[in-house]
C-alpha cells in the first residue's frame, strides 16, 4: 500500500502473487470509501485484507469507480457488492448492462481463455441493476468532498472511462494510459481484441491531456510522471505497434499464430533496449504482447 496523493492510496492486489501487475486505488471521502478498478476476483482475499489493514474493510466502501469491465478490472464487483450491497457503481453505459448481467463478457472471455479462466480470473458475479449508475462521459461525479470529472476514452475498449480528480491533480486513466510498471521508463501499449480503436484512442489522449493532470493512475501499474511525455510515448508506441502489424497481416506466407509470436518477441527486445532484465521481465509477465497483436491485427482487417 502506498500513499500517491492525499487521502489517495494505491493497493497491490498482488494478482497470482506477483507483486506490480494490478493497482486498485482507494480513496477516502467525507461519503465512505471510494474504490477504483478493484481488479480481479481472485485477487479479492488481498484487497479485503489491505482494506481491513487501513481500517476501512469492504464495510467503509460506499462507490466502486470503474473506468472499464475487463476481468483484470472489474471481474470483483459484483462479490464485493454482494458482501456490501451499498456499495454504488459507476460504469461507462456500454459496460453497465455487463455489469447487471455478465453472460456475454464472460463467454466471449471463455473463448479467449479456455481452460485457463477460472483460474485466472475466479468467479465475476452480475451486480443488481438498481447498484449500477451508467456513465457517457462530460459527468461531474460528487462523493462527500471528493470530486471527479469524467471523459469518455476509448480506444483500448469502447467502453472505456476516465476519472479526474482537479483537487489532486490525479487522472485514473484505466488502460488508456497504457502499461508503465512503477514509473519505469517504458510505457507499453494494450490492444487486445476485440474493439481496439487507433482514431479513438488519439482523441482520448488528447482529452486526458486536456485535464493538465500531474500524474496519470495505471492499473497497471501505478502511477506515472511526468505525464506529457509519457503521453507522447504512448501515442508513438501505439504508431509503431500498429504499422508494424499492419506490415505483417499483408504477408500469406506464416500464420497469425505463428506472427504473433514474432511480434512478441519484437516488443520483447524494445523493452530490453530500456529497462534492466529484471524489469523487462515484469512487463513481459504483465503485458500481453500477443494479445495486442491479435486486436490490432483484428482493427486493420476491419478497416
Amino acid at each position: 500500500m502506498t500513499a500517491i496523493a492525499p487521502r489517495t492510496t494505491l493497493i497491490d492486489v498482488d494478482y497470482l502473487g506477483k507483486p506490480e501487475v494490478i493497482a486498485a486505488a482507494l480513496l477516502d471521502s467525507s461519503a465512505g470509501g471510494i474504490l477504483i478498478d478493484p481488479g480481479p476476483s481472485v485477487s479479492l482475499p488481498t484487497l479485503r485484507a489491505a482494506l481491513d489493514r487501513l481500517g476501512v474493510g469492504l464495510g467503509g466502501i460506499r462507490t466502486i469507480l470503474l473506468t472499464h469491465i475487463h476481468l483484470d478490472h472489474a471481474g470483483s464487483v459484483g462479490s464485493i457488492v454482494r458482501d456490501n450491497p451499498a456499495i454504488q457503481v459507476y460504469v461507462h453505459t456500454r459496460g453497465a448492462r455487463h455489469m447487471a448481467d455478465p453472460t456475454k463478457l464472460l463467454e466471449s472471455a471463455r473463448r479467449v481463455y479456455r481452460e485457463d479462466m477460472d483460474r485466472r480470473w475466479g468467479e465475476f458475479l452480475a451486480v443488481p441493476a438498481p447498484n449500477v449508475h451508467p456513465l457517457a462521459g462530460g459527468e461531474r461525479l460528487a462523493f462527500g468532498d471528493r470530486t471527479f470529472e469524467v471523459a469518455y476514452t476509448p480506444g483500448h475498449a469502447s467502453h472505456h472511462v476516465s476519472f479526474f480528480e482537479t483537487d489532486t491533480g490525479t487522472a485514473f486513466v484505466g488502460d488508456t494510459g497504457g502499461n508503465r510498471y512503477s514509473n519505469r521508463a517504458y510505457v507499453s501499449a494494450v490492444t487486445p481484441p476485440p474493439d481496439v480503436d487507433l482514431d479513438g484512442w488519439t482523441t482520448s489522449i488528447a482529452r486526458i491531456r486536456a485535464w493538465h493532470p500531474d500524474r496519470l493512475f495505471s492499473t497497471h501499474f501505478g502511477c506515472s510522471s511526468p505525464v506529457a511525455p509519457h503521453l507522447d510515448e504512448l501515442a508513438a508506441r501505439l504508431a509503431g505497434w500498429s504499422e508494424r502489424v499492419r506490415g505483417m497481416i499483408a504477408d500469406p506466407t506464416r500464420d497469425d499464430d505463428t506472427k504473433a509470436r514474432e511480434f512478441a518477441a519484437w516488443v520483447a527486445a524494445q523493452v530490453r533496449e530500456s529497462l534492466t532484465e529484471a524489469d523487462a521481465r515484469v512487463y513481459e509477465w504483465g503485458t500481453t504482447a500477443l494479445n495486442s497483436w491479435h486486436g490490432l491485427a483484428r482493427y486493420w482487417r476491419n478497416r
